[in-house]
């Protein structure tokens, strides 16, 4: 291991802790517990992995701000001003990190693990766009299940929009990766699968968490996890 680069890399993620904190985007707790996944995630997939992370993180935040004045009078923000809590970067960046903990300690099989990490972050980019931009640009509002008009904000409720802006979010994670590890099928296969799980994040949001069943941690760790494994059967049956 490269102790200089680790030590590079450990002073990297403590000065992006120490910001968010700061700014208001993470608690204490949230930082803490991103730091160690962070180290995780460059552990196996290196400056790569990092970069997607810091990529999900940055349109997450900008999203999550974009006309949040409009969001709050509708009742649409994130609670507790927007700043994320631990259990929700272990809901969007859990699923990667068990993955770049998996290429460290077999690097035999680090191309599929780094593939499947990176639709993990498809998924959860798209999830996280498709929300927070289709709640403001959205025209008209459907239930993912009966394509039936439904309430704007209500789990499993869906707009062209906001999917299409979910797919955009798919598209600059699928296209970072491939500036690192080559383009090629791998490009669509990582559409299909923050896809995947965005769409099984609303199917999720509009049947176990509207009972109550699920909470919203959970379907999003479930989001990563079908876009990883998306990824990872796509490059298995087709690579």
């Amino acid at each position: 291991m490269d102790m200089p680069r680790l030590g590079l890399v450990v002073a990297l993620l403590a000065v992006g802790m120490a910001y968010s904190v700061r700014a208001g985007k993470l608690t204490t707790a949230a930082a803490t517990t991103g730091g160690g996944l962070g180290l995780l995630i460059y552990l196996g997939g290196g400056f790569g992995g990092l970069a997607l992370l810091a990529l999900f993180f940055g349109l997450g935040t900008v999203a999550s701000g974009w006309r949040v004045a409009e969001k709050r009078r509708l009742g649409l923000a994130e609670e507790n001003k927007g700043r994320r809590t631990d259990g929700q970067v272990v809901a969007n960046a859990g699923v990667a990190a068990l993955l770049g903990l998996w290429a460290w300690q077999l690097p035999a099989q680090a191309p599929l693990a780094c593939l499947m990490l990176a639709g993990s972050f498809c998924a959860a980019t798209a999830d996280t766009l498709s929300s927070e931009l289709g709640n403001v640009y959205g025209q008209r509002y459907y239930n993912i299940l009966t394509f039936r008009p439904d309430t704007r904000g209500l789990n499993g409720v869906v707009s062209l929009e906001g999917t299409l802006l979910g797919l955009a979010g798919t598209a600059v994670l699928a296209g970072a990766y491939c500036l690192g590890a080559g383009w090629g099928p791998v490009f669509g296969w990582l559409l299909v699968a923050g896809t995947a799980g965005n769409m099984m994040d609303s199917v999720l949001g509009a049947t176990l968490e509207r009972r109550g069943v699920l909470g919203n941690n959970a379907v999003n760790f479930i989001n990563t996890l079908t876009g990883a494994l998306v990824a990872g059967g796509l490059m298995h049956w087709l690579g």
